[in-house]
């Protein structure tokens, strides 16, 4: 007798074939397709009556650049989603690298699952991952004039602009950071008899 996740596995390499490469661990099961079959793929799994993954939960960007401590050497950024179907019970990873890293672009899911339209956005906003076939892609979470992508493991800590409001102006104005990089010493150390009466 096959268990609910052999069965899975079974319908899917059925249904993909040799275009993907499938793992289950920890009572998961992860998909990870190339960008080029990426949007036949999802649509197969959809659509195909084994599989019906009628529900798109979850779609997020990942930077790989410092994973495992540095020991990571694929491709740098990745679209990663979460699919379910309702009829079969079943739940899916599905991992999609972006095949440059210097200009991330996978296809976009928006003509197959509605809601990855804000998912998508907000990949590229956070993560500047580019989602070909979308037709809005714009900021979601940061300001429309901001500059970069705050998700990416090289953005730095204190971004590159800050924003305040000037009295004189009488508006909003932004302006480099002015943050200096500082060393903060507790008091503990930095006093000698510090808790000590």
């Amino acid at each position: 007798m096959t268990t609910k996740l052999e069965a899975l596995e079974i319908a899917l390499r059925n249904a993909l074939g040799e275009r993907a490469s499938i793992t289950v661990a920890l009572g998961e099961v992860t998909l990870v397709l190339k960008a080029a079959d990426y949007l036949e793929a999802m649509q197969t799994l959809r659509d195909d009556a084994a599989l019906h993954f009628e529900q798109l939960i979850d779609l997020c960007g990942v930077d790989y650049q410092s994973y495992g401590e540095g020991t990571w050497d694929g491709l740098r950024f990745a679209a990663v989603s979460h699919l379910m179907s309702v009829k079969h019970n079943w739940r899916l990873r599905v991992r999609v690298f972006a095949p440059d890293d210097a200009m991330p672009l996978v296809a976009s899911v928006t003509g197959i699952w509605r809601t990855a339209n804000w998912f998508e956005r907000e990949a590229f906003d956070l993560y500047g991952i580019l989602f070909d076939g979308h037709n809005d892609l714009r900021r979601l979470l940061t300001d429309y004039g901001f500059i970069g992508h705050p998700f990416r493991k090289d953005f730095p800590v204190s971004g590159y602009v800050e924003m305040r409001y000037d009295p004189e102006q009488k508006r909003v104005i932004y302006q480099p950071v002015t943050i200096e990089p500082r060393e903060n010493v507790p008091r503990v150390i930095r006093e000698e008899h510090y808790g000590m009466k």
